[in-house]
């Protein structure tokens, strides 16, 4: 094996998912940075300084996936171990949280049809606020789009990287927050909420990515800035800070998914008695409420 490269096998809990895993990032994937190609993820990072790409597969025999790190970023695979696992919720315990929400009529035939479903993570914090405030009351798709170019405007490309098409840098905090974004295609009101954003983290008013910061403290100060409500938050706890319990209750599709099975329960305030009774795994019933609807439609909805 080259210098530059550097493999790692990181286990996982069964049953495990991936299929549904790699069809979440894929309809998310930012363009430029992260792609969803031959059965694999693959994006640009960068760690203590040093840069390269990471591709993550299934193991075809093992109960494991698969992190190939090129570049010289190779050198801190160790390091990388963790967040990587935190990305693939390589940790949880599918038994346990299925069996807990089997409990319940309503989750049991989904648990039962998708035993392994995990609830993806984010590779940056940072990247899934922006996305979050970009996807805000547009779809999965139109949000990827502006994504892109919000990449082309405000990020770097990476000289002679070798996946052309992760070969791009998401924007610095810094960069975006200082970019023109005229004509991007948002809102100026919601421009402004992302660019106030990238302020509050370039400057270090929000430490998204902290990891001695706790999640509390992260929730009052992303909520406290314009632009940024309860979903977004909720959101982001879910998949950066790896909250299981975390419940964006104004997500359209979840209320939908609810209020048909009750047609009594419209709102988030009238559903929470019956969601609380998911706890702690709320994210996890999140995820299946989803799925069954990105199931139906074949198409990436829901997140």
């Amino acid at each position: 094996m080259p210098e530059d490269v550097a493999k790692l096998e990181l286990p996982f809990n069964p049953p495990f998912d991936w299929p549904r895993l790699l069809r979440f990032f894929s309809g998310r994937a930012t363009p430029g940075v992260e792609a969803v190609e031959d059965g694999a993820y693959r994006r640009a990072i960068d760690w203590g300084g040093d840069s390269g790409t990471l591709s993550v597969r299934l193991h075809p025999r093992k109960r494991c996936v698969v992190a190939s790190i090129e570049g010289p970023v190779s050198g801190h695979a160790d390091a990388l171990a963790a967040p990587i696992a935190k990305m693939f919720d390589l940790h949880a315990n599918p038994k346990k949280i299925g069996a807990e929400l089997a409990a319940d009529p309503w989750l049991a035939p989904l648990v039962e049809a998708v035993p392994g479903l995990r609830v993806p993570g984010a590779w940056s914090g940072f990247e899934l606020v922006v996305r979050a405030i970009v996807g805000q009351q547009v779809s999965v798709k139109a949000a990827t789009t502006i994504i892109g170019r919000l990449v082309q405007r405000a990020g770097e490309r990476i000289d002679g990287h070798p996946h052309e098409n992760t070969a791009w840098r998401f924007p610095t905090p810094a960069a975006l927050a200082a970019v023109d974004l005229a004509q991007i295609g948002m809102p100026g009101k919601r421009v402004a909420a992302l660019q106030g954003f990238a302020h509050a983290v370039a400057t270090g008013d929000v430490p998204l990515d902290s990891s001695v910061v706790d999640t509390t403290s992260l929730r009052a100060a992303l909520l406290a800035l314009p632009g940024i409500g309860p979903w977004t938050v909720e959101y982001v706890a879910m998949r950066a800070w790896r909250d299981a319990d975390a419940w964006p209750a104004w997500d359209l599709v979840l209320m939908q998914s609810i209020c048909a099975r009750d047609p009594s329960l419209v709102r988030p305030t009238q559903q929470r008695t019956r969601t609380d009774t998911w706890r702690p795994w709320r994210a996890y019933a999140a995820m299946h409420l989803w799925n069954e609807v990105a199931d139906r439609a074949g198409a990436a909805r829901g997140g």
